[in-house]
């Protein structure tokens, strides 16, 4: 029975390595994503979207071993929180993934010279760096059993989503030409993709307090306009 429990614990902290692995996965494909956007490189974009059959992958991963760990033993207390949160993990980072996805598809629409708005482009940048931000902390929260690191993501979340209407805001005001508001519209929908993808990572810090504490909260954010 010791044996069988050793083992389950080493199967089990595998499948966190390979979860929380997967968050890596978020961050480079955002990291492309936004360099993409900055240049207009619609190659990369392309990479992007094909490079998400990567994260894709480790879900498939992480849930099905969660779930042969499951029908294997019967984990109670600490084990069957930390296993359910793995679950929520993995979920979130597939979404994170995939609205990495929905940002590199917008990039082909708008063009290859599109009529930037530097300002707003900038905005939009800063913002895609925010939510970077959110998902390493989350990574190193989670690893780390960190509460205060896991809270300190809603605080983040704040700022990704003052710049989000930010984003609005500026776009709604450029408008001089029917192209350059069109590429405006479309920055308002890479902007609400990174809102999400700040809105997962937080959604990981929740699970920190629930393995920690046994206990489910939901961080406060504020509401997007969009």
């Amino acid at each position: 029975m010791a044996e069988l429990r050793h083992q389950f614990h080493e199967r089990l902290a595998e499948l966190e390595v390979q979860a929380l692995g997967a968050l890596d996965l978020v961050v480079e494909q955002l990291d492309r994503a936004l360099e993409a956007l900055e240049q207009q490189d619609v190659e990369l974009a392309t990479f992007v979207i094909a490079d998400d059959d990567r994260i894709d992958g480790r879900y498939l991963e992480v849930h099905q071993g969660i779930l042969s760990l499951l029908a294997l033993q019967a984990p109670v207390a600490t084990d069957l929180r930390l296993v359910a949160a793995l679950l929520h993990v993995i979920k979130h980072a597939e979404r994170m993934g995939d609205q990495c996805v929905n940002i590199a598809k917008l990039i082909p629409l708008v063009g290859n010279e599109p009529p930037v708005v530097p300002e707003l482009l900038e905005r939009v940048l800063r913002m895609g760096v925010a939510a970077r931000a959110q998902v390493v902390e989350a990574k190193l929260a989670f690893q780390d059993r960190d509460v205060d690191l896991a809270a300190d993501l809603s605080r983040q979340d704040r700022e990704v989503n003052r710049l989000n209407k930010e984003v609005f805001r500026m776009a709604v005001m450029a408008g001089d030409s029917e192209d350059k508001r069109e590429w405006a519209m479309m920055m308002t929908m890479v902007a609400r993709a990174l809102e999400r993808v700040g809105d997962n990572a937080v959604g990981v810090g929740e699970q920190v307090i629930f393995v920690e504490t046994g206990l489910f909260r939901e961080f406060p954010v504020d509401t997007p306009p969009v």
